[in-house]
């Protein structure tokens, strides 16, 4: 029996890189129908496969997983470009059918209004300086490589996963002052806009509070912390924690197949698609 709920937000889930949960996400989101489902920005690397990113198997079933929900289940999909998936910019705004690509939108539930946007434009960083947020990649990258090693290690004792990146930052003064500073920019443009609250992603760090009034929710990450909004059916907000061991600890059979890197081109060739294809 599924958990039935109104609206799912998940941001930051990076396909094409190695760090990404893609395969913990399609578990998180089989045990759950929803009308709305937001994917709020960094869904796909791109700056990633540019570089050496890989796609895999896994990656694939994500969006699988996705395309079941709209057709079987009904549900309203709307993907929200991020800076890590900016060739987005070349079809925006699209539409067909369940499904919406766009920069930002506006979302109404239970008479509260929602600015929901990835973030990155509030970010000076990564909206104006491209290669200086690519050279900050790196020390992030190292510290992701950290957190895998980490919990491999933990798996291996039979021990639940812990974001050892996450408790890193939360430590460092110079990050907590730069989330504290992006979520308060963020909670200023909902207030601008005329809306209740703000819904974003983009830095990773996970959160629903208030902030000067206004209620200020971050979906978190498919990287570290596994993390997803859920709005339930009288339109309460709560941030929810997936984990290995609420699935006790089943091993899916395609395990296996999922860790298979797939070459694009071959893909596209035998389904007979061309990123170029016209949707009438």
């Amino acid at each position: 029996m599924k958990n039935e709920c109104k609206t799912i937000v998940i941001s930051d889930v990076h396909l094409g890189t190695k760090g990404s949960k893609a395969k913990e996400l399609v578990r998180f989101l089989k045990q759950y129908k929803c009308k709305n489902l937001i994917l709020n920005g960094d869904i796909i690397d791109g700056w990633q496969l540019r570089k050496s990113g890989k796609w895999k198997r896994k990656h694939t079933r994500f969006f699988t997983r996705i395309l079941k929900m709209i057709e079987d289940e009904g549900t309203k999909v709307t993907y929200i470009r991020g800076n890590h998936d900016d060739f987005l910019d070349q079809i925006l705004p699209f539409k067909m059918g369940n499904l919406n690509i766009a920069r930002d939108m506006t979302y109404e539930s239970n008479g509260k209004k929602y600015y929901i946007v990835h973030g990155d434009i509030f970010d000076s960083i990564t909206s104006q300086f491209k290669w200086i947020a690519k050279l900050g990649d790196i020390g992030y990258t190292f510290l992701l490589w950290l957190n895998r090693q980490y919990n491999y290690r933990r798996l291996k004792k039979g021990l639940p996963y812990y974001s050892l990146s996450q408790k890193i930052k939360g430590k460092v003064k110079r990050a907590v002052k730069y989330i504290d500073d992006y979520e308060s920019q963020l909670a200023s443009m909902a207030r601008y806009k005329g809306c209740d609250g703000i819904i974003c992603g983009h830095i990773h760090q996970p959160a629903n509070k208030q902030i000067d009034g206004v209620h200020y929710l971050n979906s978190g990450d498919w990287v570290e912390s596994m993390t997803a909004l859920i709005e339930d059916k009288n339109g309460e907000w709560s941030l929810v924690y997936y984990s290995d061991s609420d699935q006790k600890k089943e091993k899916d059979k395609k395990d296996n197949e999922d860790d298979k890197t797939i070459d694009l081109k071959d893909y596209f060739q035998k389904t007979n698609f061309s990123p170029n294809t016209e949707v009438g």
